[in-house]
């Protein structure tokens, strides 16, 4: 079995400075994965030519396919084109369908007044050792340059622009199936078991008898995040109807493993799996958020056709507003305060009678640096679920920073609205 192996070059000193997040990198490995590429390395490099000759001049070592993405500007400190002419001995030339395609632009997409300036027109500059790939997005177009590596086999380096949108445009609609034309992949399946309840520590021990059987060629890895782990098995092969026989049974026995704590078979986010059972149970639910200020809203709105069931969240961070919309009494506020169990239970029948939904969550807790108390210390956190006929409560303590305690909360809270809905339906 062959390894169609890449790497992924990312250039600019604002990634390496963290003012911007790499987010090109995760994507395009993804798709790569897809059809059977195996991405070995990442590696950010600023925009430095040394640095980024030498990156090259590295990962051209292993790997079929190198990928650079940024430095396809018009401005001085975007060096990469000029780098990668010099490094497969190219001159740099005007490619007329690119020209015409950034006058277009100007002209009639982006209707600057005033003649285009002289950087503008260089961006139609090319090596004239490289395949232009059109970058129907944007001004900068994609660059492909074959290569030979020592052993005779066929190497690309494929330069594309760093705008995410502009990247991805040239990702599917000129190197995916480019790709696919001239290289023979191997098969690579996954399966991901996604659990919540217990630690890494916990289910690695549970199965270790299973993880030391797995043959060679399907490997186990532990994706932990914020009260959860994901279990990922990775298949390699050449068969693919048998390798996916042989990954489903060697799934079937890991989920049964840990049937107590799973979430899901698929690899998906809580928000997520919490919109497919309420529109397989055709339920509505809401959030009634203090703590958490409404960031479960956020994570729930944040996949497409989460309207079918959230219908809407009440942020009642301040007192008087779990009072005058929530129906949270002033006993209540005075007696135990905002962070205890009688006010997240108002706060649920609010919200549901409110927002009109068959379920709602609800939070409020401290999430700090201050605020904390010697009974109440920072990450407390209490969290109601319910609907008109039955509220259930948790409370959670954490201990981490404020950012933490919130997605940590958040997390918490949707799991328990889930199995309150799969229990209560």
């Amino acid at each position: 079995m062959k390894t169609i192996n890449a790497s992924i070059i990312t250039i600019g000193d604002e990634l390496l400075i963290g003012q911007t997040i790499d987010t090109n990198s995760a994507w395009m490995a993804q798709e790569l994965n897809k059809i059977g590429v195996w991405v070995r390395k990442r590696v950010a490099v600023g925009d430095v030519w040394d640095d980024i000759w030498n990156a090259l001049d590295e990962e051209s070592k292993d790997s079929d396919i190198i990928l650079i993405t940024g430095g396809l500007g018009p401005t001085a400190d975007d060096i990469t084109k000029p780098l990668l002419c010099k490094y497969f001995g190219g001159t740099l030339v005007v490619n007329e369908d690119v020209l015409k395609h950034v006058n277009y632009l100007f002209e009639k997409v982006y209707r600057r007044p005033g003649p285009m300036l002289e950087r503008n027109l260089k961006q139609a500059e090319v090596p004239d050792v490289c395949t232009v790939l059109h970058n129907a997005r944007g001004t900068a177009p994609g660059m492909w340059f074959d290569r030979k590596s020592v052993a005779g086999r066929a190497r690309v380096v494929i330069s594309l622009p760093g705008i995410p949108h502009e990247m991805k445009g040239l990702m599917v609609n000129e190197v995916l199936p480019r790709l696919t034309k001239i290289f023979e992949f191997p098969v690579i399946l996954h399966r991901t078991a996604f659990t919540m309840g217990t630690g890494e520590s916990m289910i690695a021990e549970k199965i270790k008898d299973f993880e030391n059987s797995l043959p060679e060629h399907i490997r186990l890895a532990y994706l932990p995040g914020y009260g959860m782990v994901k279990l990922r098995l990775t298949a390699k092969g050449d068969d693919k109807e048998n390798l996916e026989k042989e990954l489903n049974e060697k799934f079937s026995e890991l989920k049964e493993l840990v049937s107590a704590w799973l979430v899901s078979d698929e690899d998906e986010s809580l928000a997520m799996v919490v919109q497919k059972i309420l529109k397989e149970k055709n339920k509505t639910i809401g959030t009634a958020e203090s703590c958490t200020g409404g960031y479960i809203a956020h994570l729930i709105t944040s996949n497409a056709g989460s309207s079918v069931g959230f219908k809407g969240s009440i942020i009642s961070y301040a007192n008087d507003v779990k009072e005058r919309i929530l129906g949270v009494t002033d006993k209540t506020l005075r007696s135990v305060g905002a962070v205890s169990e009688e006010t997240v239970i108002q706060m649920v029948k609010g919200a549901v009678e409110k927002l009109q939904v068959d379920f709602a969550v609800a939070t409020s807790g401290i999430m700090g640096p201050d605020g904390g108390t010697d009974e109440k210390p920072v990450g407390t956190v209490w969290v109601a679920a319910g609907n008109k006929d039955k509220i259930e409560t948790i409370k959670l303590a954490f201990r981490f920073d404020r950012a933490r305690n919130i997605e940590m909360t958040a997390h918490a809270a949707l799991n328990f609205l889930r199995k309150f809905i799969l229990a209560n339906t």
